[in-house]
């Protein structure tokens, strides 16, 4: 009886981490997505799942109040900051390769 009901609960626990497993990626961009949709998708799965969307606000060039709202998903926002890195390392290493001159 107690096997019985420790494997349940085990099951009852453990069903959310299975729907986060096989979540499939969103359908559309993110950034496309309703607040009240993203909210939805974001509903079943872990804040640290490579799916789950993350919105943050950025601000717009030439303009002290309009903000910028960008929303991807943990693994693009992933992709983006690698990106970001190896751009800027790239710039390093060649502006080191030049002798530090920046061409004039």
């Amino acid at each position: 009886m107690r096997v019985i009901i420790v494997a349940a609960l085990s099951m009852a626990l453990a069903a959310p981490a299975f729907a986060a497993a096989d979540k499939q990626p969103p359908s559309r961009m993110p950034s496309e997505m309703t607040p009240t949709e993203i909210k939805a998708y974001n509903a079943d799965i872990a804040r640290n799942h490579p799916y789950y969307i993350v919105c943050r606000k950025t601000e717009t060039v030439g303009s002290l109040v309009k903000k910028l709202r960008v929303c991807r998903t943990n693994e693009q926002w992933k992709e983006a900051s690698a990106k970001g890195n190896e751009n800027t390392r790239e710039m390093v290493e060649g502006f080191a390769r030049s002798g530090g001159t920046n061409g004039n």
